[in-house]
């Protein structure tokens, strides 16, 4: 008699772990940071200023529709960087950070060319071969209306030339 309580008290537990282990709830905490692009070349150089303040979105959208399944918003530091805590899986979504909100009116343009990434995707799966739960997002920034007067220098120093240099 006590050994068939042991056995079913230690197949109940068995069972119960297991249970825990295939319901295993995801959670992720995204990161990125939000910079005003001071000289118009869409990527981050010595003078660029990151923003506090900024907002961004997480959307997450179905591949087939792309409908929205999941969004979160979040607002830089002082530092330029925003945290998105996100919950669940998101394997079967395409997720990308993007732009809502500059904080200065002075750079406050999003890029309109069509080849140039307006967001940051980003994978929200355990099913990648990340073990962290944290992602990184790539920086995006908002340009100024009118590029600083030192980035032609800082265009030569990066051996690209500005378009006025011509």
């Amino acid at each position: 008699m006590a050994k068939s309580i042991i056995f079913l008290a230690a197949s109940a537990l068995c069972f119960l772990s297991l249970l825990g282990f295939a319901y295993c709830d995801s959670h992720f905490s995204v990161e990125g940071k939000v910079y005003c692009d001071t000289c118009r070349t869409q990527f981050v150089t010595r003078l660029s200023t990151y923003m506090k303040g900024a907002k961004v979105r997480l959307e997450c959208r179905k591949r087939g529709d792309g409908a929205i399944t999941y969004s979160v918003e979040s607002e830089t530091d002082k530092l330029g960087t925003y945290h998105l805590q996100v919950d669940g899986e998101h394997e079967e979504e395409v997720c990308e950070i993007v732009l809502l909100k500059s904080s200065d009116p002075d750079c406050s343009e999003v890029s309109k060319d069509p080849f140039q990434k307006k967001s940051a995707r980003i994978s929200l799966t355990k099913n990648n071969g990340i073990t962290s739960p944290v992602r990184l997002a790539n920086p995006l920034g908002f340009m100024r209306k009118e590029h600083l007067p030192g980035c032609g220098q800082v265009l030569k120093e990066l051996g690209l030339t500005a378009e006025d240099e011509q």
